[in-house]
């Protein structure tokens, strides 16, 4: 827990320094190894976001995406908040890449758990089966 601390503070004390200017990162070491990759790597896009917008979408993550929450814990108002997360939406960029699956294929037990459920037809189950194999 202290680590995590410490971690976070650190990475405030950097967000304050760059003063959200673009920096790149080029030495990465895993802390559990003794490695070190070297490169140019560019930070993720939340990781780029003001620290005041990280802690937002913290919050909102951590409050399951309720405004009403985010309303209680900021003490603002629903178009504050919706406002707010607009914004840092619209600075956003959204990004598919190979390693994230934004429609993964369902397992064989949910395509028969929605057949059951009367969702598809058999029809449509038997063609997303044959897919599977």
């Amino acid at each position: 827990m202290a680590d995590d601390i410490k971690t976070s503070k650190d990475w405030q004390d950097l967000t304050q320094l760059t003063q959200g200017r673009p920096i790149v990162v080029e030495r990465v070491r895993l802390a559990d190894k003794s490695i070190a990759i070297e490169g140019s790597f560019e930070l993720p896009q939340l990781a780029r976001l003001a620290l005041d917008d990280q802690v937002f979408i913290t919050a909102f993550v951590r409050s399951h995406g309720s405004i009403k929450e985010m309303e209680r814990v900021f003490g603002v108002s629903y178009p504050t908040i919706k406002s707010r997360l607009t914004r840092i939406a619209d600075s956003l960029e959204f990004v598919e890449t190979e390693f994230v699956e934004t429609n993964p294929a369902p397992s064989k037990a949910e395509i028969l758990d929605r057949l059951q459920r009367g969702e598809i037809t058999a029809q449509i189950a038997i063609k997303e089966l044959e897919e599977l194999s």
